[in-house]
C-alpha cells in the first residue's frame, strides 16, 4: 500500500489486491488503516517517481500510435482512430497492449470508446472494455457519477440530492443542473456521450513523415539498427520525393523489449532524400553518444521519423563530376552529428558596416540559405564602395593601445599593445565607420588604418572619436592580418 498527505492527514492513495481483501479502501486514513491493521506496511508516496514513470509509459506506448497523452496520475490516453487495423483490429491492438504491460509487471485495464470520456469511465468501471460508436449512452447509464471525471464536491452533492449513476442525470433537465452545480457538470456529461469534441494534447508533435518496422526476433547489433534506418530512410524519401520535399531533421526512435525507449536525432543543412546520408548521420551520432546504445534484450521495432521537412525541388547534376557542391553540407552534417549542432557554426553577413557587428554566428545547420550569399553581398559592397581588405583575426573586444602620431588626424608612428612596442613602417587609410544613427549605438566615429610594423607584422587599429569633437581620442587594435 501507497500512502501519502491530503491535506492535514496521511491517507492510502493505492491499495493493493490483498488490502482490498482485508477491507482496506483508497481514501481511508493511514491512522484508521492502522487501527484495522497494526501490522500495516505502507510505502510513502513519491509522486515525482510517479510522474516519470507515468511518462515513460506514454513514451512506450507511441509504438501503437503517435498521438499519446497523459491522464494523470495513473492513465494515459491513446487515439487509435486510424491504427487499429494495422495490429489486426482494436481487439487484437488491446490483447497485445495488455500482454506486453502486464509483462513489464504493472496491472492495467483498457477501455476504448469514441470520446474520451466513455473510454476513461469504460476502463475503470465498466465489465466490458469496448464500447460500440453509438452504444456510449447505454454504457454509461449504469456507471456511477465519479466515471464522468466531476470534482469530488459535485459527486457528494449529486449524491446528496438522490442521484447516484450517471443514468439518474440524463434525462433531468439541464438548466436546473447547471444551475446547481456548474455548467462542468453538463460538459463532462456532453464529452462523455460524444455531443462535444475533448482536445487531445499529444506529449510529441506528430511527424509528417514516418516510416517503422517490426521485427518478429529482436535485434541487438549495431549494423542491424543503421541496416534498418537506411531501409526506412529509402522508404521515406519515395514520399519525399512525390511531394517536392527533403528531410531536415530526423529522428530514430528504437523500441526496446522492456518498455524503455532509444531516440537518435540528426539534423541536416539542406533537405536530402539520400538514404545513404541519413545513414552516415546516423553512423556519427551513435559515435557521440556518452553512453553506447544498450539493446538490452533487443529491439523489436524501429521507426524512422521525418520531424521537419522543406521543398527540395530537383537539381541538374554538373557536367564535372569531380565538382559536388553538397560535399560542403554533407560535411557539416556529419560534424554536426559527430559534435553537437551548437559546436559547429557559421557566420552570418548582418546588415551593418560595425566589424563587430558586421556578422553574427549561427548554427551551421540553423538556416538552409546558404551562408556565402550574404558575404557575396558584402565582397560586391566593398568593391564598388573601396573599402579596405577586413583582417583574417578579429579580435572579439577592440584592445586599447599607447600611440604615438605626427598628426592629429594621420596613423600613428608608433603604438604599444600588450606591453610591446611597434614601430610603424607603412600605413594606409584611414577609413570610418559610424553606426546606423536610427538603430546603432556605436559610439564616436572611428577611423581605421591599416599599419605593418618593421618585424612585417600588419594590424588593423582605430582611433575613436575625431579630434574636433574630443581633445583626447583613444585608441584601440581590433585585429590582425595573416
Amino acid at each position: 500500500m501507497i500512502a501519502g498527505r491530503r491535506g492535514n492527514a496521511e491517507e492510502l492513495v493505492a491499495v493493493d489486491a490483498a488490502a482490498e481483501r482485508a477491507g482496506l479502501r483508497v481514501a481511508i486514513t493511514l491512522a484508521q488503516a492502522r487501527a484495522m491493521h497494526p501490522d500495516l506496511v505502507a510505502v510513502e508516496e513519491d509522486a515525482s517517481a510517479d510522474a516519470q514513470l507515468l511518462g515513460r509509459i506514454a513514451d512506450w506506448c507511441r509504438r501503437y500510435t503517435p498521438l499519446v497523452a497523459l491522464d494523470p496520475p495513473d492513465g494515459v490516453l491513446l487515439d487509435i482512430a486510424g491504427c487499429a487495423h494495422l495490429f489486426g483490429g482494436e481487439a487484437a491492438l488491446i490483447g497485445d497492449l495488455v500482454t506486453r504491460v502486464t509483462g513489464f509487471g504493472f496491472v492495467v485495464r483498457v477501455g476504448v470508446a469514441g470520446s474520451i470520456g466513455t473510454a476513461w469511465a469504460a476502463a475503470r468501471f465498466a465489465a466490458v472494455p469496448v464500447v460500440a460508436p453509438g452504444t456510449e449512452r447505454d454504457a454509461l447509464t449504469p456507471l456511477p457519477l465519479k466515471a464522468l471525471r466531476l470534482p469530488e464536491e459535485t459527486a457528494a452533492g449529486l449524491r446528496r440530492v438522490g442521484f447516484k449513476r450517471i443514468g439518474d442525470i440524463l434525462d433531468v433537465a439541464r438548466a436546473p443542473l447547471a444551475a446547481r452545480f456548474g455548467i462542468g457538470l453538463l460538459r463532462q456529461l456532453d464529452r462523455a456521450l460524444g455531443r462535444e469534441r475533448e482536445p487531445l494534447q499529444p506529449l510529441l508533435p506528430v511527424a509528417p513523415y514516418v516510416a517503422e518496422q517490426p521485427f518478429a526476433e529482436p535485434i541487438m547489433r549495431e549494423e542491424d539498427v543503421l541496416a534498418v534506418a537506411e531501409r526506412l530512410a529509402q522508404r521515406l524519401s519515395g514520399m519525399l520525393e512525390q511531394r517536392g520535399e527533403g528531410m531536415r531533421r530526423i529522428e530514430l526512435e528504437l523500441f526496446r523489449t522492456d518498455g524503455k525507449v532509444c531516440r537518435i536525432v540528426a539534423g541536416t543543412s539542406r533537405p536530402i532524400r539520400d538514404a545513404r546520408a541519413v545513414r552516415a548521420l546516423l553512423t556519427e551520432r551513435l559515435a557521440a553518444l556518452n553512453d553506447p546504445l544498450d539493446p538490452g534484450f533487443g529491439f523489436d521495432l524501429a521507426r524512422l521519423n521525418v520531424v521537419a521537412a522543406e521543398p527540395c525541388p530537383p537539381q541538374q547534376a554538373a557536367l564535372d563530376e569531380t565538382q559536388d557542391d553538397g560535399d560542403i553540407d554533407r560535411l557539416v552534417d556529419r560534424l554536426s552529428a559527430r559534435l553537437g549542432a551548437r559546436r559547429v557554426s557559421r557566420l552570418a553577413a548582418q546588415d551593418s558596416h560595425i566589424p563587430e557587428l558586421a556578422a553574427l554566428t549561427v548554427p551551421a545547420q540553423a538556416q538552409p540559405a546558404d551562408v556565402h550569399d550574404g558575404w557575396a553581398g558584402f565582397r560586391r559592397f566593398r568593391d564598388a564602395a573601396g573599402l579596405s581588405p577586413r583582417p583574417l583575426r578579429l579580435l572579439t573586444r577592440p584592445e586599447p593601445i599607447e600611440t604615438v602620431a605626427s598628426v592629429p588626424d594621420g596613423p600613428p608612428l608608433r603604438f604599444r599593445w600588450r606591453r610591446a612596442l611597434h614601430e610603424v613602417a607603412s600605413a594606409e587609410g584611414p577609413e570610418r565607420i559610424e553606426g546606423a544613427w536610427w538603430s546603432e549605438d556605436a559610439g564616436p566615429t572611428r577611423d581605421y588604418f591599416r599599419v605593418e610594423d618593421g618585424a612585417g607584422h600588419r594590424f588593423w587599429i582605430f582611433r575613436a572619436g575625431l579630434y574636433r569633437d574630443t581633445a583626447m581620442p583613444a585608441w584601440f587594435l581590433h585585429g590582425l592580418f595573416a
